[in-house]
């Protein structure tokens, strides 16, 4: 039987990358558009030597886009996380990064026409209900106006300089908890039980428990035998310090009304630590079992959120400007990540506003060929 063939714009988003299909190209089915999805990207195989995955969590990542449905919205966009060596598709969580291709990759394929020199979309999350008014250049060239992808932008953990694209997140607050601050309070103390086998004892520590667009649970890297300044190879390589970070993550998740998340992609795990190169904070970032290179754009927000909340773990250790309208940078190993946060004057315990600038690239145009005993099992 031959393969069957599904469009595709194979896209970098911030610091990630993966396909983007129209939802429509996809199977109608949720079990059988997976399995295409699975199919696609060459999971479960840690190398991923039969699909388009890149062997790690960043580039295991699919963008699904269709026109919006709700009044005032463009584009609805809904993120898959896939995993090299895993059968899941989690499209539960947001991806800061993948958004950033969306709008792009919708004036590619022309669900959207370009305004002017600039184009504002804005976008639907269907992962968690979130919108955003994401803004790309549009120039005019020989051929009419089109995205451009050239320009002076540069964002840590990407190689060399490229167009703009700002997001002006909407209403991040509680994405996927009940809240932003889903256990109630801005800090808790937390005593962990070893699993059974485990070679750490019980232990206690303080965290943050929030969501602003990504649960994250944040902590003291101290508080885990650590500086914070560790390379993620050093991390990665620490398995006790991993597994009380699981332990850990397991009894947050619960605290934080999300049940049993060994299954799930969050809440993903912060180490917080004093900042070294003039940033605000430094992390370091399981995603949740892997330490990122960089750090997520949505955790990037959570985190800025987090340091200025008065009460916070990262609040102690946070150098913040002064103003409602602060520009918060948080240190990664890779860089910084800027974001710019306006606090409610009335209420200094509440952000009204998160904005930040990605940049986004179409690396390849073509169609993604699946097995046709996998796209047989979709139809």
């Amino acid at each position: 039987m031959m393969q069957k063939p599904i469009p595709a714009l194979f896209m970098r988003g911030g610091t990630s990358r993966g396909p983007f299909f129209l939802e429509s190209e996809l199977p109608s089915d949720t079990a059988a558009r997976d399995r295409v999805l699975l199919a696609v990207m060459g999971s479960p195989d840690r190398r991923q030597i039969d699909g388009l995955g890149g062997a790690h969590p960043l580039t295991s990542k699919v963008g699904i886009v269709r026109p919006g449905t709700t009044p005032g919205v463009d584009l609805e966009f809904l993120f898959a996380q896939l995993q090299p060596d895993r059968d899941t598709v989690d499209t539960t969580a947001n991806c800061g990064n993948m958004l950033a291709a969306v709008v792009p990759f919708a004036l590619e394929r022309g669900l959207i026409k370009a305004q002017g020199d600039e184009t504002t979309a804005r976008v639907l999350t269907r992962n968690t209900g979130m919108q955003c008014d994401i803004t790309v250049l549009t120039p005019m060239t020989p051929e009419g106006r089109q995205v451009s992808y050239e320009g002076d932008a540069r964002i840590d953990g990407v190689p060399g300089r490229s167009a703009p694209i700002t997001i002006n997140f909407l209403d991040t607050a509680g994405s996927v908890c009940s809240g932003l601050l889903p256990t109630g309070r801005v800090r808790d103390r937390v005593r962990v039980e070893p699993p059974a086998g485990a070679d750490f004892e019980a232990f206690e520590i303080e965290v943050t428990c929030i969501d602003n667009g990504m649960p994250l649970v944040l902590f003291r890297a101290a508080d885990v035998g650590c500086t914070g300044h560790e390379t993620p190879a050093e991390l990665n390589a620490d398995l006790g310090l991993k597994a009380r970070i699981e332990a850990l993550r397991l009894r947050t998740g619960e605290l934080m009304g999300l049940g049993d998340v060994s299954g799930r992609n969050y809440p993903k795990m912060t180490l917080v630590s004093a900042p070294r190169q003039g940033g605000a904070v430094n992390t370091r970032s399981f995603i949740p079992h892997v330490c990122h290179e960089a750090i997520g754009v949505l955790a990037a927000v959570t985190v800025g959120t987090a340091c200025v909340l008065e009460g916070s773990v990262p609040h102690d250790l946070a150098r913040l400007p002064q103003g409602a309208r602060k520009a918060v940078s948080i240190e990664h190993p890779s860089g910084e990540f800027t974001v710019e946060l306006e606090i409610d004057p009335q209420d200094p315990q509440k952000v009204v506003r998160a904005a930040l600038l990605r940049t986004a690239r179409l690396i390849m145009r073509g169609e993604a060929m699946v097995p046709a005993s996998a796209w047989a099992q979709a139809c």
